[in-house]
């Protein structure tokens, strides 16, 4: 019986990537490299440090590792500022009402993302109610496709691996699920999920309990 939801947070609630390329953007011209979206790209699903390599790398750049943790600490200075501004309505199709039938319904709601920046984005959102564990950068260390993150939102769930449902946008989250023994609701396509939907206004929190 599925009693539990674990919820990734960009692309499946909200879509802050927009704010990350702006950052790592006006980074990257402030070193005097060319950053597009067609980089951008590139960068989904890699960490912060490897991102940097990347676009020094695509540069021809090569920086001291003090002047690394430094660009990255202000990337993310700038990316924070964007976040602090973001309306409370920005959110994906479908999110918030989500969330609220979930909770409506009985099924506990955790947070479950690598994020070390999710708790104020929810804050932002007015959503911090609407869950019951909070998961993020900040609790675990490992990254997907490793099941931590999941795991770790199950056991403050209180709940087993397979009482829960995954909803994911990536592949490497879909294989975290999977590692960690859960169903995963997929957002977006192309991804092997039990179920596959473009977005949770697609979908009810009933449809996915049976599972």
């Amino acid at each position: 019986m599925i009693r539990g939801f674990l919820f990734d947070l960009d692309g499946v609630l909200v879509d802050t990537a927009q704010y990350h390329f702006l950052a790592w953007q006006r980074m990257a011209a402030e070193l005097g490299i060319h950053f597009g979206e067609a980089e951008n790209e590139q960068l989904k699903g890699v960490s912060r440090a490897e991102s940097l390599n990347r676009i020094l790398a695509w540069g021809g750049k090569s920086i001291s590792d003090a002047e690394k943790q430094h660009w990255m600490t202000l990337k993310n200075e700038w990316y924070l500022e964007l976040v602090r501004g973001m309306p409370a309505d920005d959110y994906l199709p479908g999110a918030h009402e989500f969330l609220r039938a979930s909770r409506a319904a009985g099924i506990k709601v955790a947070l479950g993302s690598a994020s070390k920046n999710a708790p104020l984005i929810l804050e932002r959102l007015g959503w911090i109610p609407l869950f019951d564990a909070l998961v993020d950068g900040n609790v675990v260390t490992a990254s997907k496709p490793d099941p931590e993150v999941f795991l770790e939102g199950a056991r403050r769930l209180d709940l087993k691996p397979e009482e829960c449902v995954v909803f994911e946008d990536s592949e490497a989250g879909v294989e975290a699920a999977r590692r960690g023994g859960m169903k995963v609701v997929g957002i977006g396509q192309g991804l092997d999920a039990d179920l596959l939907v473009t977005g949770l206004d697609r979908l009810t929190p009933e449809q996915v309990a049976h599972l």
